[in-house]
């Protein structure tokens, strides 16, 4: 009877019963199965007293988790040392998931496999390129999310990456190339001479150029430096001056404002902002250069590839002798 008393005493506030009490206990004894089996009495209270601290451990950790709109912008914080264009790029990206109706609310650590097929599909399912890049994006949020502890698995890591064919850029004719170069010669476009020269008649990235520095400038040697810290990939190289003739020394800078003026050269040469490729100045330079030098291990370290496979199978494209020389013959008008 003191036993029963002390039992129900000590349940009081538990909303337990006895019963539940002793179900809960011999199911636990069920679970453990040999490591509880021919225990004594205190031996079998603390393992019992070991498996419920455990289990509310485990418990706690299962709960502790962060919403994907939590998540992703604390991601994007801890990499708020990467390039300004690489951090604008996976904001976009991020924002871009988030606007998919639900998303930001839903707990990380309860996500699965279907969850993110579905968000990505929503976000991205259009286009194979944004969906590779959203999915990377995605990736990254939960490997941060493991790191923090909010969630146990990435559950993006099983999902297959779409396999994304690119579509060839075909290079700017000499006639295309003398429209830019005679916008260039515009009075409020004249600032951009130096730039526009250095990606036809160098291959530098639009984004590399507006990073140039004076001193990466060396005349003497005929080249210009991209610092690892400037370059597109982070490995720097060196790329001869070409096509630097008739510039004057004052001419010779990269100005302020550079994106924009950028933008209204080409739309004074002529060109529509939505069909204009990124990169086809680059890629004008590597298919002229391989047709008059026919060297590729020299283009690819001007370049700054790996290796000459990208070269043939994405930049040089066949051209024409006439245009090859056409192309050079003006390099410095």
């Amino acid at each position: 009877m003191k036993q029963n008393k002390l039992a129900k005493e000590l349940m009081k506030g538990s909303r337990l019963t006895q019963s539940d009490a002793a179900r809960l206990v011999l199911e636990s004894i069920e679970l453990l199965g040999k490591r509880a089996k021919g225990l004594q009495r205190e031996a079998l209270m603390n393992l019992l007293r070991r498996v419920m601290q455990e289990g509310v451990r485990a418990v706690e950790a299962a709960e502790h988790t962060v919403t994907l709109r939590e998540a992703a912008w604390a991601s994007v914080e801890a990499r708020k040392d990467l390039r300004p264009t690489s951090c604008r790029d996976l904001r976009h990206y991020v924002r871009r998931l988030l606007r998919v109706e639900g998303a930001g609310d839903m707990l990380l650590r309860t996500m699965r496999v279907a969850d993110c097929k579905r968000l990505l599909a929503a976000a991205f399912g259009s286009c194979a390129s944004s969906y590779k890049k959203g999915r990377a994006v995605l990736s990254s949020v939960f490997s941060y999310g493991m790191r923090q502890e909010w969630c146990d698995a990435n559950p993006v890591a099983r999902i297959d990456v779409p396999r994304v064919v690119e579509k060839p850029i075909v290079p700017l004719t000499p006639e295309e190339v003398q429209s830019l170069k005679d916008a260039a010669e515009k009075p409020k476009h004249r600032a951009m001479r130096f730039s526009l020269r250095l990606m036809l008649y160098g291959g530098i990235r639009p984004t590399e150029v507006s990073r140039l520095k004076p001193d990466d400038f060396h005349w003497e040697e005929g080249q210009v430096i991209i610092r690892p810290t400037a370059s597109k990939t982070g490995g720097g190289r060196a790329v001869p001056l070409q096509g630097m003739r008739g510039l004057r020394r004052s001419e010779r800078t990269i100005p302020r404002n550079w994106l924009r003026r950028w933008q209204a050269l080409r739309r004074d040469a002529g060109f529509r902002r939505s069909s204009w490729v990124p990169d086809v100045c680059r890629h004008t330079f590597a298919t002229y250069y391989a047709a008059e030098h026919k060297d590729l291990p020299q283009l690819q370290m001007i370049m700054g590839h790996r290796d000459v496979s990208l070269l043939r199978t994405r930049y040089v494209c066949p051209v024409s002798q006439r245009d090859s020389r056409q192309f050079w013959g003006t390099a410095n008008q």
